[in-house]
């Protein structure tokens, strides 16, 4: 695990962008905990939802995230190929993804990060994970 994770208190501010964490609306302000067992969202203090390593399918960070997250929860399967049929927004803003899949139960969301916490954030989930993020920026549809 990287020291960066390790030395900090593990917690990032992020911004929920949507997905399938009931009873949370886009624009909500969470706290990103990241522990070597699972991750949790908190509002408040208060946990909003906590996710088992190991049931993570991917990360992905880039600029349209939250078009790939919401595409496998719609459709209920984690695929590379979904994102690339998407059309690509710009944005100056650093989005994170994460979908995860604990036995019937699937799920995903979006959220935005800091500027100065978005790698950071990205670390941790890759070393927690074991999984390697995916740029949804290289995931281009060639007309």
């Amino acid at each position: 695990m990287p020291m960066a994770v390790v030395a900090s208190d593990n917690s990032f501010k992020v911004t929920y962008d949507g997905g399938s964490v009931p009873d949370i609306k886009a624009g909500t302000g969470l706290k990103l905990y990241i522990e070597s067992s699972q991750l949790r969202l908190t509002r408040d203090k208060l946990d909003v939802i906590a996710i088992p390593i190991s049931s993570v399918t991917e990360i992905s960070y880039g600029q349209d995230v939250h078009r790939r997250v919401g595409a496998a929860i719609g459709i209920g399967v984690v695929t590379l190929g979904v994102g690339a049929l998407m059309a690509l927004t710009k944005s100056k803003k650093h989005f994170v993804g994460l979908t995860w899949a604990n036995g019937d139960q699937k799920g995903g969301f979006a959220m935005q990060c800091d500027k100065n916490d978005y790698r950071s954030v990205l670390t941790g989930l890759e070393a927690v994970t074991g999984k390697k993020a995916v740029d949804s920026a290289t995931l281009t549809v060639k007309n």
